[in-house]
């Protein structure tokens, strides 16, 4: 068993002013929390995870929540008596590897790994959680072997698929090939057994060649006064037995067993390096990289060629720098400082996540400063949760079960009545968190609703909500427009069925621009074309002939109707209530776009207003500006200036001199200096706002002038 001075003496090694109190202090406590549960074994383990993250050369805080990393799971302490004795650090981060560990993963398909295990980066927001995680996994793994057959086989499964690939992700490479290995030995014992034989064979056969190529590499770094030192590695066995299977070959076909490793002091070095080794041997085509240039997406850097080395055997040479070879052993670990918080490019499905959150350092000479800062967010932009049976779902952050219902299956999401996150009834629009367990609830009468369009995030939820809003409101417009053009056929004798089949009707839709009886009566439902444009048309001697005359009151409501639309154009059509949007405010020369409502006319917007967009194509229609009417339009603006007297006179008198008539107006000061000056005015369209806008700008003392487009883009 490993005992405390040897964990105290690996940390003084590469942290001479470590606080190794701490370090006693929690090797004391959890020896006691432990006391008369099966405690040798259980702090050998502790012990074991500790001297692997000294390995890794890890921070105290570290080391001591692998000594407690089980305190909170086994019911041994609570989080408060953790805080108050080793401070918030050490408490938050055993409770972030309690967490990871009460997860489970139940399946080993390929994508749902893979998501299975950026849930678990994104629930560790200290990174050193996984770091710790892993340790603690490497030890368990390296006493699987006294665990009963189908429990070893469940654990070695899901360190293949979950901590081994982890692993390599955050580049520790010697976790990862271990890890991968000591998997092999426990699915496939047979199979690791007889390749575990024929490797060691062959490394017995190859002892004396490895030693005087060494010799040779040596000899050449001191003929060109490099200052370097030359390694021999036989490849893992996993990675042979990978590469069997990958590749389709036999154990006597692979031809690079054997990698030899240089370290040089600079990158100058590593590339002259490779020319000399290219001079002594012959390269084999196509098998250098350069991955000093082009860094892997785990920040891996090296030379890699393959070469006809002694009596024409296959090497491989890697090339590289000390702090290159300890980024490759050492990975994320290697780095003493973390950059927070930046997003993450996605666009690489390999992980280019960790070169871009990572800030490429040299160690520190502060051993205080190690890993100081190493909170981030690696997916802040995701969200990952389990279903009932285990899966796990990758959707956007803030995402709610109504989101999730819609990734398992849009027929659930159709029929979503409710929801249970971790057990509980949740309201549909809840924010899911990294690793809930959502239960959808469903009725085969429910059916979406609007207002979840004011709270989903996903694009496929929104689509099909959307979607089912614009079949309901077409099915509502047919029957609406069917209602209407049955009323108004009546007044002339005829009947719905029998205008439909009248030899005009063809004509009539063709002319009116639809494709169908279906469209043009939707069309009368939404309000696009009015009953007299159809029967105008469908009857045109019948419409003339017996038109009723409208009442008086009917004129004066008309006049009263047609008063908005003097401004607006709607499509060729007269008589329809035209209404200005408040959410983006257009003015006369402003591109506009009109939005049909039932039984509320058209509203005008500005034709990029986001509101416009999302809307129902269908029910848009064209509209323009009426420019023979001289109708002012309300238009806001705000004015930055120094905090000054005289300007707020100064803006008032230019825009009255601009002709244009202030409605509103609203003047405050901030903190730093400047003043804020909030106006209304009426003006003719945009041309005259702008003459008000660039006479205001011209005011000695103010600074910024800018229309108030609210709801708009940009």
């Amino acid at each position: 068993m490993i005992h405390i001075d040897d964990i105290l003496d690996t940390i003084r090694s590469y942290h001479a002013e470590a606080d190794l109190d701490v370090v006693r202090k929690a090797y004391v406590y959890t020896a006691k929390v432990h006391k008369g549960q099966k405690t040798r074994p259980c702090m050998s383990h502790l012990m074991e995870v500790a001297a692997i993250l000294t390995r890794l050369r890890m921070d105290v805080p570290t080391i001591v929540t692998g000594m407690l990393h089980d305190t909170l799971e086994d019911n041994l302490s609570t989080k408060e008596e953790l805080r108050q004795l080793f401070g918030d650090e050490v408490a938050e981060m055993v409770d972030g590897v309690t967490k990871i560990s009460k997860i489970t993963f139940k399946t080993s398909e390929e994508r749902q790994a893979e998501n299975f295990r950026k849930m678990l980066l994104a629930m560790a927001k200290d990174i050193r959680v996984i770091l710790v995680k892993l340790a603690d996994r490497l030890h368990n793994m390296r006493v699987l072997g006294s665990q009963p057959e189908e429990c070893r086989r469940k654990i070695a499964q899901e360190t293949a698929d979950i901590y081994a690939p982890l692993a390599n992700r955050l580049g520790i490479s010697w976790v990862k090939s271990e890890l991968e290995d000591l998997s092999f030995s426990y699915l496939e014992p047979d199979s690791y057994k007889a390749l575990a034989k024929k490797v060691e064979q062959h490394r017995r056969k190859s002892d004396t060649y490895v030693a005087d190529v060494k010799r040779r590499l040596e000899e050449i770094l001191q003929e060109h006064a490099i200052d370097g030192q030359v390694q021999g590695r036989y490849k893992h066995i996993s990675s042979i037995h990978n590469k069997i299977v990958r590749q389709k070959i036999e154990f006597d076909q692979i031809h690079d067993h054997i990698a030899f490793r240089i370290i040089v002091p600079t990158v100058r070095d590593c590339y002259a390096m490779l020319g000399v080794i290219h001079s002594f041997w012959k390269p084999v085509p196509g098998r250098f990289k350069d991955f000093i240039a082009m860094p892997k997406a785990n920040m891996y850097q090296s030379l890699h060629t393959t070469v006809f080395g002694p009596a024409g055997q296959r090497m491989e040479v890697q090339i590289r720098t000390e702090e290159m070879h300890r980024v490759a052993e050492e990975g994320i670990a290697a780095h003493w400082k973390y950059k927070e918080g930046k997003a993450a490019n996605r666009t690489d499905g390999r992980f280019g996540w960790l070169r871009q959150m990572l800030e490429w350092q040299k160690e520190l000479k502060d051993s205080s400063e190690f890993m100081s800062s190493v909170k981030i967010d690696l997916f802040p932009e995701e969200v990952y949760v389990f279903t009932p049976n285990g899966d796990v779902k990758e959707l956007p952050k803030q995402s709610t079960p109504i989101d999730f219902a819609y990734s398992v299956h849009s027929d659930v999401g159709q029929r979503c009545t409710g929801a249970k996150v971790n057990g509980r009834l949740v309201p549909l629009k809840t924010e899911l968190k990294n690793g809930d367990i959502v239960e959808i609830i469903t009725s085969a009468n429910q059916t979406p609703s609007k207002d979840w369009l004011k709270f989903v995030k996903t694009s496929k939820a929104k689509n099909r909500i959307r979607n089912w809003v614009k079949e309901q409101d077409r099915q509502q417009s047919l029957e609406l427009g069917h209602d209407l053009l049955e009323k108004e056929l009546r007044k002339y004798g005829f009947s719905y069925n029998r205008a439909v089949n009248l030899d005009t009707m063809k004509a009539t839709i063709a002319e009116l621009g639809f494709r169908s009886m279906e469209d043009l009566q939707a069309a009368v439902g939404y309000g696009k074309v009015t009953c007299n444009q159809v029967l105008s048309r469908l009857i045109p001697e019948q419409f003339k002939a017996e038109a009723p005359k409208p009442s008086r009151i009917s004129q004066v409501l008309g006049k009263i109707r047609r008063k908005p639309v003097d401004a607006i154009n709607v499509q060729g059509l007269d008589g329809i209530l035209v209404r200005f949007s408040k959410c983006c405010n257009p003015l006369p020369g402003d591109e506009i776009i009109g939005f049909i409502s039932q039984g509320m006319g058209v509203t005008v917007h500005a034709a990029d207003c986001p509101r416009v967009l999302e809307t129902d194509p269908e029910r848009r229609i064209e509209v323009s500006w009426n420019r023979q009417k001289g109708a002012t339009r309300p238009a806001k603006i705000r004015v930055q200036s120094l905090d000054q007297k005289g300007v707020l006179a100064a803006v008032t008198r230019v825009i009255t001199k601009c002709e244009a008539n202030i409605l509103r107006a609203s003047v405050y000061s901030t903190n730093e200096g400047r003043g804020i000056l909030n106006f209304e005015v009426d003006v003719q369209d945009v041309q005259h706002l702008n003459r008000v806008m660039d006479s205001i700008q011209k005011i000695k003392g103010v600074t910024q002038v800018e229309r108030l487009k609210t709801g708009r883009k940009g």
